[in-house]
């Protein structure tokens, strides 16, 4: 596997890829779907936690993998996380063959304020991803009260071109409310856009892959396990919209 990561325009700002070799013997990987990775933080920080991780996840079922890190702080108003989002799928399509990417079939997901990123780029991009996957997102305008910057509401946004979605979020969620999942997918719905949400019980804010090697404490472990049926359920809502292969 070839890992590397390149600095964007922006200060600061990188995308760190993960390629896996091509094989004879795989010859359905010679074309891999990818996922772009935007982690979430509160736009102060992009967390460790829902970067690799995650992108392993997705590495395991034969997928190429990016994470992006983005315009933090003071320099998180928008658009100029946006405008790291646009440029990291960007930089992926122009070199999909080189990368053994299929430009066509590339999946961004994000988790709470990486959740509105992904969101945004999905609604408002000039570049778009084929497919959106938001783990408990901020996507009201309200919620900026908890962000480093105001951000957009992403619910305003939805069009046409709105790829299809996939949403999970914890009803227990005390930092960023279900309201923000609720309102996105009824917005989705309103314009015909497909998507599949699933809402856990219990889960702190943050669960992201739900496995013990992700907490800091075992008690996290037992209380968000169930969350983690989110990756299996997303891999096989990816496989019908992508298909199984490349």
């Amino acid at each position: 596997m070839k890992v590397f990561t390149l600095q964007l325009k922006n200060e600061g700002v990188t995308l760190t890829a993960y390629l896996p070799d091509s094989s004879s013997e795989m010859p359905h990987m010679s074309s891999r779907r990818a996922i772009l990775v935007i982690p979430g933080g509160g736009y102060r920080m992009c967390s460790d936690r829902e970067a690799e991780p995650v992108a392993f996840k997705f590495l395991a079922k034969g997928y190429a993998a990016f994470i992006l890190r983005y315009s933090l702080c003071e320099n998180a108003e928008f658009p100029k996380p946006l405008n790291d989002a646009e440029e990291a799928l960007s930089v992926i399509r122009q070199n999909a063959a080189e990368w053994g990417v299929n430009p066509e079939k590339i999946a961004a997901i994000g988790f709470s304020a990486g959740g509105h990123l992904t969101a945004m780029l999905s609604v408002a991009g000039r570049e778009r991803p084929n497919a959106q996957i938001l783990g408990y997102p901020c996507i009201l305008e309200k919620i900026s009260d908890i962000l480093a910057k105001p951000i957009p509401g992403a619910d305003k946004l939805v069009d046409e071109k709105t790829p299809p979605a996939f949403i999970f979020a914890s009803a227990e969620d005390n930092v960023v409310p279900i309201e923000n999942s609720l309102k996105y997918a009824g917005v989705l719905d309103q314009h015909g856009i497909p998507f599949e949400m699933h809402i856990f019980q219990k889960g702190y804010h943050g669960f992201s892959t739900a496995e013990e090697s992700v907490y800091d404490k075992d008690e996290h472990r037992a209380y968000n396990e169930d969350a983690a049926a989110w990756v299996d359920l997303c891999l096989r809502w990816l496989d019908k919209l992508f298909g199984r292969y490349v």
